[in-house]
């Protein structure tokens, strides 16, 4: 009798797994990465010819909940059309009963990796502007993303930053061109129905980044506010430096709070360490009203304007205004300096 080995019984349990795309447009190519609705896969689009990813789910039961909420991202980010979120091509059900849709294969790094080679401060400020961005948009709709973090985010290879992972986000408002957003499947195609709703006393996002309400498991209270926090805590983290891979927003005990070290924020100047700070204050109320206001106090700072969030002493405004005009201020010292030696010159 001859046994298979153990590399062999690997490699049989693998394609085993693998989705059954007969009759569809997708060629598989590899398995990128998993999550908690479903496993990512890249595809060829035959039909036209470009590269896809697919997140299918990894089990082919067609009306657990799974189920809905996978095709219920695809609806969400389907009326999500912006440049800083992916969008998606196709959604369905595949062969084997599986439920799958078709998005944009992003080439690029996750941004709690990238962070770490990232030195300049402006230039983390400035991809969290577009984060910012992209969850505004989303507001805008009427959606949440509820589970914002480092490792949600990709930064593309020509600075494009995109806001990724969307499964867990709720709907605060519906607009008309998107009545509802349950999903009811079949083997034939998704069909839209009734909105999905969670439970009271649930917990969605990862501790450090959610905010407090959402840790209480607080789901009618939530709204945009809890967003606010969570880039709060992402700021936090971008300003932490390469030398911490820590959730800004975590203790001991591992609970999202915003009872983090203010070690956490140790590289980070005054100024955006009070915009991280206000962003996750323990009350909503205390927090930034919109994200727009959010992004607005990071632009005040790199623009050398004084932050909402942060009050100056009458030194720290002469300073930031020094700091502001020091090339205006340099060329006017160097006026003044070489008409002083003229004029002793002229005196000899």
């Amino acid at each position: 009798m001859n046994w298979l080995s153990d590399e062999a019984i690997a490699r049989l349990q693998t394609a085993s797994a693998l989705p059954d795309l007969a009759g569809t447009r997708y060629r598989l190519i590899e398995r990128i990465g998993s999550g908690g609705m479903g496993t990512v896969y890249l595809a060829e689009d035959s039909a036209l010819g470009r590269r896809v990813a697919l997140k299918i789910l990894d089990l082919p039961e067609l009306r657990t909940e799974l189920s809905v909420r996978l095709l219920r991202e695809a609806h969400i980010l389907a009326r999500l059309e912006h440049p800083g979120i992916v969008p998606v091509h196709d959604a369905g059900t595949l062969a084997d009963g599986r439920v799958f849709y078709a998005m944009k294969f992003v080439e690029g790094e996750r941004l709690d990796a990238l962070a770490k080679r990232i030195d300049a401060v402006h230039d983390r400020l400035r991809i969290f502007q577009r984060i910012c961005e992209a969850v505004a948009f989303a507001h805008a709709r009427g959606i949440l993303h509820r589970d914002l973090k480092p490792e949600n985010v990709m930064v593309g290879p020509f600075g494009e930053v995109l806001v990724m992972d969307w499964g867990v986000a709720k709907i605060l408002r519906e607009d008309p061109v998107h009545a509802s957003i349950g999903v009811e499947t079949s083997r034939k195609a998704p069909t839209v129905t009734k909105p999905l709703k969670t439970e009271h006393g649930t917990i969605l996002g990862t501790p450090g980044y959610m905010a407090p309400e959402q840790a209480r498991g607080e789901v009618e209270s939530i709204d945009e506010r809890a967003d606010i926090y969570s880039l709060g805590a992402i700021l936090k983290f971008l300003m932490a430096g390469p030398k911490s891979d820590a959730a800004p927003g975590s203790d001991s005990d591992g609970a999202g709070t915003s009872t983090a070290s203010s070690a956490a924020i140790a590289y980070a100047p005054k100024a955006v360490a009070a915009i991280a700070q206000k962003a996750m204050a323990d009350e909503p109320a205390s927090r930034y009203a919109s994200v727009s206001d959010l992004a607005q106090d990071v632009a005040r700072y790199l623009d050398g304007a004084p932050v909402s969030a942060y009050p100056e002493s009458p030194f720290q405004k002469a300073a930031r205004w020094a700091t502001r005009y020091r090339v205006a201020i340099g060329l006017v010292l160097a006026y003044l300096v070489v008409r002083a030696l003229l004029l002793l010159w002229l005196k000899r």
